[in-house]
């Protein structure tokens, strides 16, 4: 059964692999993304999530469910909310199905939908401003967005 969760605690890999890996699959992918120390050619002093809970939350687990119906697998996934440092885990997704190819193609396929469909927003402190981030487009945080 698909586990997907938005935290605002550090995310714990143990307890997110503790969610899935059933003894009868052979192939476990775990992805961990973090907080750069730069972007777009500066330096990156912290990172701020913040998400629409509602709407978040339920697109998060249909993200989830939707892999593990496509590729019989297994699949927790989990995003923190917050002020995150540079080496913070900010996103985490863990897949077990019965071989590498479908692990893989699942964890890849939740990350890649999770940034193109969940509303979680992404707010940069840089030494020359804080920013708000849309995919590769960066606006003052002093900008309603």
């Amino acid at each position: 059964m698909a586990s997907a969760e938005i935290v605002d605690t550090p995310l714990n890999r143990d307890a997110l692999e503790a969610r899935i890996a059933p003894d009868e699959h052979g192939a476990v992918c775990v992805f961990i993304g973090q907080v750069r120390n730069h972007s777009r050619g500066k330096q990156v002093a912290s990172l701020e999530y913040r998400a629409y809970m509602p709407l978040a939350e339920k697109q998060l687990l249909r993200v989830a469910e939707d892999a593990e119906k496509r590729w019989g697998c297994q699949v927790a996934l989990w995003h923190r909310l917050g002020i995150m440092k540079p080496g913070d885990a900010s996103v985490a997704v863990a897949v077990s199905a019965p071989h590498r190819a479908e692990a893989f193609e699942a964890c890849r396929y939740c990350i890649d939908t999770l940034k193109a469909l969940v509303p979680i927003w992404k707010r940069e402190t840089c030494p020359d401003g804080t920013w708000w981030i849309e995919g590769e487009e960066a606006f003052p945080a002093s900008e309603e967005r």
